[in-house]
Formats: structure tokens, C-alpha cells, sequence
């Protein structure tokens, strides 16, 4: 019998580990690992007192769903080209985020110990963006982070 392509079960340590100097992100769900054809799943883990810096993923939307940890978030008030200006709030385990596509946003751990997340995009593209930056380090499937989430 015939079944659709890819995985339907993906732990974190199936997947390879995007390394930046702020964190790591996990892929869980995207074309290349569930054959996802309209949103990616990351798992994303922020080191105290890291973040990203102000950022924006043209066309996609995105929930961040803080899953352990504190932070700032900001996100601006429209597109930059409408005069769009930044709005930035506490967030914490729980905290859901919803960010427009295209609208710049930032997100800081500001907590002391690291911050996971959940980062969903629709439709899929930015995984490839974040793999093509320059600070972009591959690492292989199998670590295992702290905090419970990926042991």
C-alpha cells in the first residue's frame, strides 16, 4: 500500500541543529523532513541574555509559542513601508505571539536560564533564509538539550 512522503513522527534529535551565537533551531516540521507543503515548525532555544536581532520573514506568518523561559518581544505595528513602529512586551512560558507576515519583530531572553520556543511559519521559506546565513553552523541529529524539551 502506498504512503504519503516523509516522517509523521519527529523528535528533536532526529534533526540536524542550526547553531547561531544567540542559540540553536530544530526543524521539526518542514519539506524536507514531513514533506510539509504550507507551514515549518522550529524549535528554537535562546541562551540568556541572547536573542535575535530585528528581523522580518517576507510573505510568512508566524506564532511563537514560548514554551519555557522569559523574554522581549517586539514586534512593529505594520509594515515598515506603512510607518510600522515597535511594540515590545514581556513574554513567558505560555505566551503566545502572533506576527504578521512580513513585519519585523525581534524576540531577547531576559531571563537566566534559556528560553524555548516554538516557531511556526505559513507558508514554508524561512527555514531557507536562516539556513543561508552567514552565522548559520550545521550540526548533526542525536544532541539532546536541556529543560526537558529534546532530552
Amino acid at each position: 500500500m502506498p504512503e504519503l512522503p516523509g516522517r509523521r513522527l519527529v523528535n528533536p534529535e532526529d534533526v540536524a541543529t542550526l547553531v547561531f551565537d544567540w542559540g540553536r533551531i530544530r526543524f521539526l516540521c518542514e519539506p524536507e523532513v514531513t514533506n510539509a507543503e504550507h507551514l515549518t515548525v522550529g524549535l528554537v532555544r535562546l541562551e540568556p541574555g541572547q536573542g535575535h536581532l530585528r528581523h522580518n520573514h517576507p510573505g510568512s506568518e508566524e506564532i511563537l509559542f514560548i514554551l519555557s523561559g522569559e523574554g522581549e518581544q517586539m514586534v512593529e505595528t505594520d509594515l515598515e513601508e506603512r510607518g510600522g513602529e515597535p511594540r515590545t512586551f514581556p513574554v513567558r512560558a505560555h505566551s503566545l505571539v502572533h506576527i504578521p507576515a512580513s513585519v519585523y519583530h525581534q524576540t531577547v531572553n531576559t531571563g537566566a536560564e534559556p528560553m524555548l520556543l516554538l516557531a511556526v511559519y505559513s507558508p514554508c521559506g524561512p527555514e531557507d533564509v536562516i539556513r543561508a546565513l552567514p552565522d548559520c553552523r550545521v550540526a548533526g541529529a542525536g544532541e539532546r538539550w536541556a529543560l526537558g524539551v529534546g532530552r
